[in-house]
């Protein structure tokens, strides 16, 4: 028994139930080996000790894990513990469709075809491998967070073969196809037909039929006739309506042949929704007119039928439910119309013969067959006397003469005028549906004899018809053909050459190919580009089993390199000799006032670094000194001096130095600490020293000074001049 909490083979650790199915329930799970949360489907445990059941159980995860497709649910492993039988899958999040239509009421128009056209390349990828869904409904639809739209649950798919019957009508009742209702033959027409209810309900809210019984809604199915969705919703488009009505017609020859052709449809759908171009298949049926059968008549038949099921005759069979039923029956309800029955009414008067000895050994005879049997007897006789007349006297000339040639024209109008032959038309090259339509128009029917890919005929055109053209074929034959279909190929695309890795595996996901990427050097193509596909791109009819090989540049293959020498070089040649070497060469500029301008100051990495072909190397390029002329400030105020070195980005030194001066005026500048015109960097600070003006002199006494008295000492002078630093101040 299931527990949350618990781990089921060591691995992956159930935390909440989130469905419910007939045979299983879904748990959310946590996969400690690869740290990602899954959905765990395990078998109930009422049915895990049923053989059949549990094979039926594998069955599904066998089928489900060969399917790989984004538009699918994943299966990622399936397993036993001690009795409890699981199948991990994809864990979706998001709602089902069914959820999604009853929370919304109905969808729009472009909403619907991009949720039908993403289903249908999810059931596309499973008819490819075979697989029938058989239980196609919006509850098996998930929408997720992201948009994206995903199939599950191929609980009761099983691989389709030529030999393969369903002995039990599955699936909700609702979605239903007839033949799976009828218990007769599934094949991928049955899932169309599926679809085609669930866009219906898309599109109106409602699915066509109710009643209030599986039974009855299953009977309306196969008897009852749709209600067109327009009725609903006239603001449906006539194409949209069109294919929803021709993947939900009763017999599976009048629907779409193949999802393919289906989503062909919805994208023309998508682009011109009021062009009816979608084509319906009608069927052969007889050229007779429909008759009114009395209440006799039909109360005749059903004491007929009554006899027949009580005597249980030996011309019945029993079909998979158990009920006897006779050969036409079985015919219908296996989804085919009994041919033989046609052929000997129509064509034979020795069936008739042996028909009418039987009835002569019956011992009742229905007095109503007896008539219509005399009937066409009397009539196929009529029609042979007078063709053999005809014949006879066209032989003895008594119908005018003329050649065998124009005898046999004559003849072949002849039995086209009289109903009984007609002339078969040109089909080959013709989409099937052209074709049928052709067939029809001619009073033929036609077999797919089987579908095969060609190189000159497109998907789903005739590749071949039994009979020739322009010959007598007898009315309502049924013509086999052969139909193109090249599903299972697919053409290299073009242009991959020359592209990036991720353009080209684009590119060849698209058309259903694999690709598988290899690398190698390559001195032509740049690197992470297509240097070549295997096969070839262009190449036609290629399997899609195929595995492409895309081999992408790795660029040139690298050679290790000493680094040479290139300081004191000019820069064209330093590049020249680094660039020959296949090394990439990167420019920085900077001044210098040793270096001559224009070369190289240093490099990195230095010479003699051994490096691989292609890497860089940086070179230091000498713009040239940057130093300025001192400017002579002789004669110049302090502001003067000042504003001339501004201008060539010097500096005035904050202190100054004074001296004397003969020729220079006091407070004007009579020296500079770096002469004029001597280079100097920028911001380089000049000192300068002014002039106090000319030195004051002291002249020499004419006469000795009196003597002062003993008693006063000689007067000495209050200040000397001084001399050295003063601080600058402005004039």
């Amino acid at each position: 028994m299931i527990r949350i909490g618990m781990l089921l083979s060591d691995r992956y650790e159930i935390l909440e139930k989130i469905g419910s199915g007939g045979m299983s329930d879904v748990y959310k799970a946590k996969d400690h080996k690869l740290n990602r949360l899954v959905a765990i489907k395990v078998l109930k445990q009422e049915y895990s000790t049923d053989k059949n059941f549990v094979s039926k159980f594998w069955a599904e995860a066998q089928s489900a894990a060969r399917l790989v497709h984004p538009n699918i649910v994943n299966v990622y492993d399936v397993g036993n513990d001690q009795g409890v039988y699981y199948i991990v899958m994809e864990l979706v999040e998001g709602i089902t469709l069914k959820k999604y239509i009853e929370k919304k009421g109905k969808l729009e128009i472009r909403e619907s075809i991009g949720i039908a056209m993403q289903v249908c390349q999810g059931i596309e990828a499973a008819h490819e491998q075979k697989i029938i869904h058989r239980d196609i409904k919006p509850q098996n639809i998930i929408i997720s967070k992201d948009g994206k739209v995903k199939v599950t649950d191929f609980g009761i798919a099983r691989a389709a073969s030529s030999q393969t019957i369903s002995s039990n009508a599955m699936g909700s009742v609702h979605y239903i196809s007839p033949e799976q209702a009828r218990g007769g033959y599934c094949d991928e027409r049955s899932d169309i037909y599926s679809l085609g209810i669930v866009m219906y309900e898309m599109l109106t809210g409602m699915v066509p039929f109710e009643g209030e019984s599986t039974v009855q809604v299953a009977l309306m199915h196969i008897q009852s006739e749709m209600v067109p969705p327009r009725k609903y919703e006239p603001m449906i488009p006539v194409s949209l309506e069109k294919i929803i009505l021709k993947c939900t017609q009763k017999k599976p020859e009048a629907r779409y042949s193949s999802v393919a052709a289906l989503i062909a449809d919805l994208r023309r759908a998508l682009m011109t929704p009021d062009e009816d171009f979608v084509k319906m298949t009608p069927l052969v049926s007889s050229d007779d007119p429909t008759r009114i059968m009395s209440a006799e008549e039909v109360e005749q038949i059903k004491k007929e039928v009554g006899n027949a099921d009580a005597s249980a005759s030996s011309d019945s069979s029993r079909n998979s439910s158990g009920r006897m039923v006779d050969e036409d029956e079985e015919a219908y309800l296996m989804g085919y119309e009994n041919d033989d029955e046609d052929e000997d009414d129509e064509y034979g008067d020795e069936d008739d013969e042996e028909m009418d000895e039987d009835e002569d050994d019956e011992d009742e005879t229905d007095p109503k067959f007896e008539k219509i049997i005399t009937y066409v007897s009397i009539g196929v006789a009529v029609l042979i006397v007078i063709l053999a007349v005809f014949i006879v006297g066209r032989a003895f000339g008594l119908f005018g003469g003329g050649s065998s040639s124009e005898t046999e024209t004559a003849t072949v109008e002849e039995s086209t005028q009289d109903g009984t032959m007609t002339i078969m038309p040109s089909v080959v090259g013709l989409d099937l549906a052209d074709a049928i339509d052709a067939l029809t128009a001619a009073g033929l029917g036609y077999e797919i004899e089987e579908y095969e890919d060609s190189v000159i005929y497109q998907d789903n055109e005739v590749t071949y018809q039994e009979f020739e053209d322009g010959t007598s074929v007898p009315r309502n034959t049924r013509v086999k053909l052969r139909v193109c279909d090249n599903s299972g190929y697919a053409d290299i695309p073009t242009g991959l050459v020359g592209s990036t890795y991720e353009a080209a595996r684009r590119a060849l996901l698209g058309v259903g190919l694999t690709p598988t990427r290899a690398e190698e050097y390559s001195d032509d193509v740049a690197e992470g580009y297509v240097i070549s596909v295997d096969p070839e791109e262009g190449t036609t009819r290629v399997s899609k089993d195929t595995t492409v090989t895309v081999t992408v540049s790795l660029g040139p293959e690298s050679v290790p390199v000493d680094v040479p020498a290139v300081t004191g070089n000019s820069e064209s040649t330093a590049r020249s000799v680094l660039e020959r070497l296949g090394l990439v060469v990167r420019v920085e500029y900077e001044n210098s006032n040793t270096v001559t301008q224009g070369e190289v100051i240093r490099q990195d990495p230095t010479a003699g670094t051994t490096l691989e072909e292609g890497s860089t190397v940086t070179i230091w390029v000498s713009s040239g000194s940057n130093q300025v002329a001192v400017p002579n400030l002789l004669g110049r105020s302090l502001s003067e001096a000042r504003s001339l070195l501004e201008e060539r980005g010097l500096s005035l030194s904050s202190s100054y130095n004074e001296d004397y001066s003969d020729t220079i005026s006091a407070r004007m500048v009579m020296g500079q600490s770096v002469s004029a015109d001597t280079m100097v960097d920028p911001g380089t600070s000049i000192t300068v020293t002014l002039s106090r003006g000319p030195e004051p002199t002291t002249e020499a006494p004419t006469e000795a000074p009196t003597q002062p008295p003993a008693t006063e000492a000689p007067t000495q002078p209050t200040e000397a001049p001084t001399q050295g630093t003063t601080p600058a101040a402005e004039p």
